[in-house]
């Protein structure tokens, strides 16, 4: 098996808000993937004494200990665990309410000898190739759906949009998000590789348009995670005129990981 894992932060003064990791248990039977990519906070706060940051380790952390612990139990069961769990630790201190409580999209794979299973949550994006190259894109496309005029502010967003029924869902407070998300389970031998990118990532293919989600993971499989990430910064650098990020910010955090059976 091969894995590889790349995050690089979109501000050298901003801590990285991503989480990935790679579990394999001590059996040497499957694995599981855990990527996280933590929503930045607006201006006007959160409602939590905590940073994205410390939300985003933690329920990263528990879903990578649950996923390999607990391989009987569904994913999106144990993202409801992993998220009660993690609002338990700041429940008493912090108003978790709040619509900007920290909160982050999700992608979970694990396989087995068997199958692989697979969660996607907002919209990070984790790409499947099967043993004859094809490639296939699991996405939640709720949020690209939308209308831009939902869009058109963070309150606009907070208040009609955000974890509501005709919006889109993020890993929150809320342990019932969880059965949102777009699950699936396919056959190991049809998977020869995953790969998961933050939307920091996916840019190269959604933003700057230079390739296809099949070319995008042609690049991650032959030059690594970094090399797509090093491509996309550059790209950032390169639109001063910003005809391609608009009113995106100019770097985001941005996250790759590559497992090959």
């Amino acid at each position: 098996m091969r894995t590889e894992l790349a995050s690089d932060p979109g501000d050298a003064d901003r801590p990285n808000e991503d989480f990935a990791s790679v579990g394999l248990p001590a059996s040497g039977q499957g694995g599981s993937l855990v990527m996280l990519d933590g929503v930045t906070p607006p201006p006007a706060g959160t409602g939590c004494r905590h940073s994205v940051p410390w939300f985003t380790a933690r329920l990263g952390g528990a879903l990578t200990e649950l996923t390999v612990s607990l391989p009987d139990v569904p994913l999106a069961d144990l993202l409801s665990r992993a998220l009660a769990r993690t609002a338990a630790a700041h429940v008493e201190t912090c108003d978790l309410s709040h619509p900007r409580t920290p909160q982050a999209t999700v992608v979970l794979a694990r396989w087995s000898p068997e199958f692989v299973e697979y969660l996607v949550l907002s919209d990070s994006a984790l790409l499947v190739e099967s043993p004859d190259g094809a490639v296939t894109p699991l996405l939640d496309d709720r949020l690209a759906l939308l209308p831009r005029s939902a869009l058109a502010t963070d309150a606009l967003v907070d208040a009609t949009v955000r974890n509501k029924e005709g919006g889109f869902f993020t890993a929150a407070a809320d342990s019932s998000v969880a059965a949102h998300a777009v699950t699936g389970i396919l056959p190991r031998a049809e998977v020869h590789a995953l790969a998961a990118l933050t939307d920091g990532a996916t840019r190269w293919v959604d933003t700057f348009h230079e390739g296809d989600w099949a070319e995008c993971f042609a690049l991650v499989r032959k030059e690594g995670p970094q090399a797509l990430v090093d491509r996309v910064r550059a790209l950032e650098r390169a639109d001063t005129d910003r005809v391609m990020l608009g009113r995106s910010k100019t770097h985001d955090d941005a996250t790759v990981v590559y497992v090959e059976f």
